[in-house]
């Protein structure tokens, strides 16, 4: 048996199944779409994370692929239908990477609430110390949002609680009693968006929420309010936040993710990529380090290898 590794996972995995099965990591991590082809026919397991897309053409090629695990929790960038019809198992590793997600999620609400990356940029390139320029805002008392209220907005409401904030969250899947339990008010999208001083992302990227939040959800919004996606690139039209940021619309946007951070090689390699939102001191962005946290692949490295072994039988 043969399984090959393209991006950068928790070292374990190569070592435990290397135990029962030939073990190759791809010499580039992630892996471009075109190496992938030149070395998945003979391979019965792949280990990836998000990148490249895993689509016919791929899977076509992929002779002999049995399981593919994937060390992330989003799925959208695999074929499922197609590698369901070719009797491939695919495994990904849903809420280990919540508290991970859910710390960067707060991180990025006190970044932003107190000027502190700005701040940082002043003192050190400009060489300017000037504490009068950055008067924040505490979380304290605030109406925190939270747009899907799974393993991780879960996490980020508990969190929220922890600075006396004031969770409202919305979740089609759950219960009022669902929300009560967690010490949240359960709320529709329009609502939620109109009361909250911060709203937090954690829904999939769906055809449903796809643009999501674009000029008129973000019109119904507090002009002081900031949203954070920790999800993914393309439920926020960055258009319009970019109009919304510009126009004062909205207080602030804080990202880890961005619509076109797939694109060439993935930018991992020396790819460039340019946003107008760049230009807006209220936004700031991360290059999708959500899980990026020793605890988090860990955690996830041993489900993964927990689920090959399971599903090839060693």
């Amino acid at each position: 048996m043969n399984c090959l590794i393209i991006d950068k996972v928790y070292a374990g995995i190569a070592e435990e199944l290397g135990k029962s099965m030939n073990v190759k990591t791809a010499a580039n991590l992630p892996s471009t779409k075109e190496q992938l082809l030149a070395e998945i026919a003979d391979v019965d397991v792949l280990i990836m994370r998000v990148d490249p897309k895993i689509d016919k053409e791929i899977l076509d090629a992929a002779k002999n692929l049995k399981v593919i695990g994937v060390c992330s929790v989003g799925l959208n960038h695999i074929d499922m239908e197609y590698a369901k019809e070719k009797g491939i198992q695919i495994f990904n590793a849903p809420g280990l990477n919540a508290n991970a997600v859910a710390e960067l999620t707060i991180s990025k609400m006190l970044d932003i609430s107190r000027g502190t990356m700005t701040a940082n940029y002043d003192v050190k390139v400009k060489h300017e110390w000037d504490k009068y320029k950055f008067v924040g805002r505490e979380l304290r008392g605030k109406t925190l949002g939270v747009m899907g209220f799974g393993r991780i907005g879960r996490r980020v409401g508990e969190l929220g609680r922890a600075f006396g904030m004031n969770i409202v969250a919305y979740d089609p899947y759950l219960k009022p009693e669902d929300f009560e339990k967690e010490n949240a008010v359960g709320m529709g999208v329009e609502e939620l968006l109109k009361v909250s001083d911060f709203v937090s992302i954690h829904v999939p990227l769906t055809d449903e929420t796809k643009n999501l939040f674009n000029a008129k959800s973000l019109e119904g919004m507090k002009d002081d309010a900031v949203v954070l996606n920790m999800s993914r690139g393309g439920i926020v039209n960055e258009k319009d936040m970019y109009e919304a940021l510009k126009a004062g619309k909205i207080g602030g946007y804080a990202t880890d993710v961005m619509e076109n951070e797939l694109a060439g090689s993935g930018l991992t390699g020396n790819d460039t990529f340019a946003s107008p939102l760049f230009e807006c001191d209220n936004f700031i962005v991360s290059p999708h380090i959500g899980a990026q946290s020793v605890d988090a692949s860990k955690d996830i490295g041993l489900h993964i290898i927990s689920k090959v072994k399971e599903a090839m039988g060693l």
